[in-house]
Order: C-alpha cells, then structure tokens, then sequence
C-alpha cells in the first residue's frame, strides 16, 4: 500500500517536479555563466574581493527558488486531491491517516532534499574551481538557510491545503507570510548561522501542522 500511495504521489507530481529541477538548473547555469564571464575578463580575485568586501554570496538570484519549488510541489499534491474531492476516500484506506499523510509529505521532503542536495553538490563543485574552500562553505552555509525555506513553505502550505476550515486556512496563509519572510530578513551570508538549529527544529515541528489538519479533516470539522 505504500509503494502504491508514493507512486501515486509520482504521477501527480512529475510534471512539477522536472519544472522545478529545469528552472533551478537554469538558475544556476545562468548564474556560473555571468560568474565564469567575470573570472574570465577579470580574474578570479575579483570573486574573492566580491565575495569579502561586498557580502554577497554570488548566487542570489538563486535566493527563491526552494521557497517557490516547495510552495509548487504541496499545491501539486494537495490541490488535486481537495478539487476533485478524493482526500475523504485517501484517508479513509486500509491505512492509519497519520501514516498516509506522512507518506505523502515524506515523499514531498525527499524530493526537496534531493534538489537541494544537487544544486548545493553542483554550486560546491563549480565554484571550487574559482574559489578558495573556505570561502565555498561560506556560500552554502548561507544557502542552507534557502533550502529550509523550501521545506518550510512546503510544510506550512500543505496544512493550508489540508485545513477542513477557510477560518484556519487564512490563520495559517498569514503566519506562512510571516514566516517566509523570516527566512530572508538578512541578505548578509552566514547571517543566521546562529539560528539555524532553531529554524531546522521549527520546520520540522511544522509537519505537526499538516498532522493535525488530517485529523480534523477526518473527523469531519467544517
């Protein structure tokens, strides 16, 4: 039942999926190519002085896409199942609700993971040809922040979806405004170094939210 429940969650969500693995990568290679022109009329320690002297991490343009990826990826799987009014049969399988709804934002979070995990692998391997070591784990500390951003969008927007009551929907698409922003206070890199931990733990306490609207979904709350 649950290879059949993810497999399903493939279907729904291929087409979205290599949209954002085709845009992330488009960002990306528009990014090194206006880098690799830079180094090559310039030099490489204009990277390393850009880098210092102007607080930047290169790859800004970058900034939003895990937060945009992880926003598209719970609309792909949600919105379907509340148009088409197939969430009351979903939860009601031969499987525990909580167990379905952990599938399905399980495989939500792997994808996310994955893409965050190649890009991350990628921008590592391509500015280390520029750039000294120390300065690369500089630039994906800072990006780490962007990546959690995905998966914290993602959780929230699904316990929007997910929400029985318009009530708690807008309760909830607040505070995700609110939180989104959070995430992009400071553009200065390493900037929430120290916070980290805090937001990682916060995102993951979010997938409580998605928990508890399944719950009142189920027990039929208007």
């Amino acid at each position: 039942m649950i290879r059949a429940i993810l497999y399903k969650e493939w279907l729904k969500t291929r087409w979205v999926v290599a949209g954002i693995a085709l845009v992330g990568a488009g960002m990306l290679f528009y990014s090194f190519l206006n880098l690799a022109k830079v180094v090559q009329f310039r030099g490489t320690e204009i990277l390393w002085s850009t880098l210092i002297a102007k607080d930047t991490v290169l790859l800004e343009a970058f900034k939003f896409i895990p937060a945009v990826a992880g926003l598209l990826l719970a609309l792909a799987q949600w919105l379907p199942e509340i148009q088409q009014k197939r969430l009351k049969l979903t939860l009601h399988l031969p499987v525990r609700a909580s167990v379905m709804t952990g599938c399905i934002i399980g495989y939500g979070l792997v994808v996310l993971a994955v893409f965050s995990a190649l890009h991350a692998g990628i921008c590592a391997a391509v500015l280390a040809r520029w750039i000294p070591a120390e300065l690369v784990s500089r630039i994906l500390r800072t990006m780490l922040t962007w990546y959690l951003a995905g998966w914290a969008v993602y959780l929230w927007t699904c316990a929007i979806c997910i929400e029985p009551t318009w009530r708690l929907r807008i309760v909830l698409a607040v505070l995700l405004a609110a939180l989104a922003g959070l995430f992009f206070l400071s553009g200065i890199p390493e900037a929430y170094n120290g916070f980290l931990p805090w937001l990682a733990l916060y995102t993951v306490e979010s997938a409580v939210l998605v928990l508890g609207g399944t719950e009142r979904f189920k027990e039929g709350v208007q």
